[in-house]
């Protein structure tokens, strides 16, 4: 809309349909008709508007029907001025609210952005801190459950190494028993395959205490009894321990292979060290018990080695392998594809936290079908 403030034509004043009506009209109050226009005839009177000529009007019977209706122009274009005047006003007002109201609506936008910001970072932060207390309440449970098998281990080692202990020695001495009984019975052959069969009752026995004590002593190594958190550990040591275990778990039915290397001690946690490897190894019994009858039988093979300033210990089976579908989760806690009571799901979660406590690393490569190969590097200093 065009401003007041310059100096206004007929055209801004009255539309060209305004104009004909208005020339109607005069010529109608008139003798003559009467004409409104930009042209200046010789009869023809100005049209002034604030002291400016913005048109002229001619016809009419006399001048003084002109002056009369020219006055009357001049008196409705000065109301039809007002009236634009205010609908400038009102115009302009109107802009200038919507500029403002558009500002606020930015402001707001911008408002609104930042607390979605904040409150994206705050939801942040929550999930962090559930995070943290995830993995708090797992440690409690996981330092829980230690202490149960640590009791236990305590317990089973008082109750069984005395008696074990009088059972080995009394053994011991039957055997001499019997070298002295052939000395002072008749050699007959009656005699002599009854000593015999005593003999290999006693051997018999002996190996069976032998190897009562031997679990005893691996469960003591597993659960660390007497030891403190953090002591110097022998890795091959550690993980022989636990693959005794794990074979009188399984009946010694069990084909693993060891390649241990010389290794220095490191300094560590041996509980839970022994408790990952037996973790890692019974994971590879399972995929043995799992794996598809074939030619190759079922081996487990466990080598160990220094690389670089760290030892490297790899627990590899040719069992089932893991599944595709389920390989990005195998470290969830409480996740298993064990049947339902036949794992807790937390086997590998703490030997990766573990790996992890020890500054350390663990790697799981497998293939459906191929086997699994777990990888450890645990640094020396």
């Amino acid at each position: 809309m065009r401003n007041f403030e310059d100096d206004p034509t007929l055209e801004d004043l009255l539309t060209s349909d305004q104009l004909q009506r208005l020339n109607r009209t005069l010529s109608a109050l008139c003798h003559e008709p009467v004409e409104i226009g930009n042209e200046q005839k010789p009869d023809a009177v100005a049209l002034e508007f604030n002291l400016e000529t913005v048109g002229w009007l001619s016809g009419g019977s006399s001048e003084q029907e002109r002056l009369a209706a020219t006055e009357l122009v001049s008196f409705l274009m000065m109301f039809i001025a007002k009236y634009r005047l205010a609908a400038n006003l009102h115009h302009d007002t109107t802009e200038a609210s919507h500029a403002e109201l558009q500002k606020q609506n930015e402001a707001l936008k911008a408002s609104e952005a930042r607390y979605r910001t904040l409150s994206d970072q705050l939801q942040e932060k929550v999930d962090e801190q559930v995070a943290v207390i995830k993995q708090a309440q797992m440690d409690l449970y996981e330092s829980a459950r230690l202490r149960s098998v640590g009791q236990l281990a305590a317990g089973v080692a008082h109750e069984i190494n005395n008696p074990i202990g009088f059972i080995s020695s009394n053994l011991k001495v039957a055997g001499d028993y019997v070298n002295d009984l052939r000395e002072l019975i008749p050699d007959t052959d009656q005699n002599r395959e009854l000593l015999d069969d005593f003999t290999d009752l006693i051997g018999e026995s002996s190996d069976g205490a032998r190897r009562i004590a031997s679990i005893v002593s691996d469960l003591k190594t597993f659960s660390s009894i007497d030891q403190a958190d953090y002591t110097q550990c022998d890795v091959n040591e550690l993980l022989s321990s636990a693959i005794h275990l794990l074979q009188t778990e399984y009946g010694h039915d069990l084909a693993i292979i060891e390649k241990p290397g010389k290794l220095p001690g490191i300094s560590g946690h041996p509980s839970r060290l022994s408790q990952t490897f037996y973790n890692l190894l019974d994971n590879a019994a399972q995929a043995l018990k799992s794996r598809e009858q074939g030619t190759e039988s079922g081996r487990i093979l466990v080598r160990t080695s220094v690389e670089k300033d760290g030892i490297q210990v790899v627990i590899q089976d040719n069992g089932c392998g893991i599944a595709d579908s389920i390989r990005e989760r195998i470290f969830d806690a409480f996740f298993t594809s064990r049947p339902v009571g036949s794992g807790t799901g937390l086997g590998l979660t703490v030997a990766r936290d573990t790996v992890r406590a020890h500054r350390g690393t663990i790697q799981i490569d497998s293939r459906e079908g191929a086997g699994t190969r777990a990888t450890l590097f645990l640094p020396i200093s």
